[in-house]
């Protein structure tokens, strides 16, 4: 992985923008892959990971880690299953299985989400941008479950707007360490990036954002509680690092999660179990489920007979 450390003087741009100063001085990157580079938490000022816009300051010291992109324009059809629950000529309702990415970035240049959906829907690559065509929303790569994908520019503007206006409906199911007492709770936290990490968010971010969560409690077990979860916002990592922060991190998971596990689990214990929106032609409420996954099934199942 590529690295380079920069140094800030008198002729290289003192108050100007990150993502400006790190592409001019950064072969081979354009000012949009920068700003993938530090979204994905390459780029560190000092010890703190700042944002694309951060006005560069006298001897801040830049730090960059990355990865030499695919070049602008080679998003590639790939042949990869999927599960559609629906579709019609604006939308598609997908359950995404575990381990497959939305989207190519950093890491990931291929085998994601959007290169199956160009395979099997070719206008979804005119819809939307054009780096992650017809993704409204997304779910982190292990995340399983319920997914919309706009398949007009029509749609895709209509769904974007609701999710900024937080009139999609979203229930998630996650099994967190611990037994929760109360029946059902709220989490409101703000969230923003990890100030020394920027791969991570945190609720001790510099400058966080509002996010709410509610959960309620469906089965508690011998040190593990089943949760249908409910995000009001849709910050990045908004449950994983809310239950967390409650001291009742997801099971499974490998960023926010215990460093030791009393036992094993095949991934991070967060299913998308239904989604509900406006459609952008009827405007009629539309909801959707995906069932609990067999691995996850099987994990629910053990930890019954633990109890």
């Amino acid at each position: 992985m590529p690295k380079a450390d920069l140094v800030v003087g008198p002729e290289a741009g003192i108050g100007t923008r990150l993502d400006v100063f790190l592409a001019d001085r950064i072969e081979g990157l354009s000012r949009a892959q920068v700003r993938k580079v530090i979204d994905a938490g390459g780029v560190r000022v000092g010890s703190y990971a700042r944002k694309a816009g951060y006005k560069l300051k006298p001897s801040d010291r830049v730090h960059v880690e990355y990865e030499l992109p695919e070049p602008e324009g080679a998003l590639v059809p790939q042949n990869i299953p999927l599960k559609i629950i629906y579709m019609d000529a604006d939308v598609i309702v997908i359950d995404k299985s575990p381990n497959l990415v939305v989207h190519p970035g950093p890491g990931h240049p291929s085998g994601t989400l959007v290169n199956a959906l160009i395979h099997h829907f070719p206008e979804v690559a005119k819809v939307g941008h054009e780096d992650r065509p017809g993704i409204v929303h997304r779910l982190d790569q292990d995340t399983s479950g319920v997914m919309v994908v706009a398949r007009s520019p029509r749609a895709w503007s209509f769904l974007t707007d609701q999710f900024k206006r937080r009139v999609v409906w979203k229930t998630y199911l996650a099994l967190a360490w611990g037994r929760i007492t109360a029946s059902e709770g709220k989490l409101d936290w703000p969230l923003g990036r990890h100030p020394k990490e920027g791969s991570r968010m945190s609720v001790r971010a510099r400058s966080p954002k509002r996010a709410e969560t509610f959960f309620q409690v469906q089965r508690a077990f011998k040190d593990t509680t089943l949760l249908e979860v409910k995000p009001v916002t849709g910050r990045t990592h908004q449950i994983r690092v809310h239950l967390a922060a409650a001291g009742h991190p997801i099971v499974g998971d490998p960023v926010y999660g215990r460093k030791k596990e009393p036992r094993e689990f095949p991934r991070i214990f967060l299913h998308a179990q239904t989604l509900s929106f406006l459609h952008p032609e009827t405007e009629e409420r539309l909801t959707f489920a995906s069932p609990l996954p067999p691995d996850l099934e099987a994990v629910v199942e053990r930890e019954m007979k633990l109890s």
